[in-house]
């Protein structure tokens, strides 16, 4: 019981995450964990990553994405649903993250994420947050992601893409020289100027 309790404590001051070194701290090694999750105390997220089995069910999709990868930017098919530039429901949760992130932490059964490595230094500019209710996430504004559209247009869904280009346009929250300024910054100028230049 004193051991359920500890970890619930860290539980708590991680958000519902505990990772396996939490519980080597608290001297809980492999088997007491297989014992944990065979009695369904703990519920097994990931390689490394647990939850307790009560915490779990009432966590979202989101939330879990949230807490696995903190230092995640939503972006591309995430960021236009969300947003409201496209209708097609995300087969997966697109992160932008640091280049020198590891591939491994991707590599989970579920959630499912796919990661867009990119320099530090474009991690800098024109993110916000997105709130779903019981997290929020870290997402790139309208105008940045217009100009990661831009920049992937080549690796998109034509559809899609022209959708998010027309539903930016009609969009009275977007901001012009946000676009252009970050347009410079991914170096997507001309992209924006032919793309959506025509439409304004």
């Amino acid at each position: 019981m004193e051991t359920v309790d500890a970890i619930k404590k860290i539980v708590d001051a991680n958000n519902a995450i505990i990772k396996t070194a939490d519980l080597s701290a608290l001297n809980i090694y492999y088997h007491s964990i297989q014992k944990l999750l065979q009695k369904g105390m703990l519920r097994k997220i990931k390689h490394g990553y647990y939850c307790l089995a009560e915490h779990a069910d009432g966590m979202s999709e989101a939330a879990l994405v949230a807490q696995l990868f903190p230092d995640g930017v939503l972006c591309m098919y995430s960021a236009l649903f969300y947003y409201g530039y496209s209708n097609h429901t995300p087969l997966a949760w697109d992160l932008a993250v640091d280049k020198d992130t590891s591939k491994a932490r991707f590599d989970l059964d579920y959630p499912y994420v796919k990661p867009y490595y990119l320099e530090p230094s474009q991690l800098s500019f024109g993110i916000t947050e997105a709130d779903y209710g019981d997290c929020e996430m870290a997402i790139f504004d309208r105008d940045r992601l217009i100009c990661e559209c831009l920049q992937y247009e080549n690796k998109m869904d034509r559809e899609i893409f022209n959708s998010a280009i027309q539903n930016y346009v009609k969009d009275s929250k977007k901001c012009i020289p946000n676009l252009l300024e970050y347009a410079k910054l991914r170096r997507v100028k001309e992209k924006v100027r032919q793309r959506v230049g025509v439409w304004l």
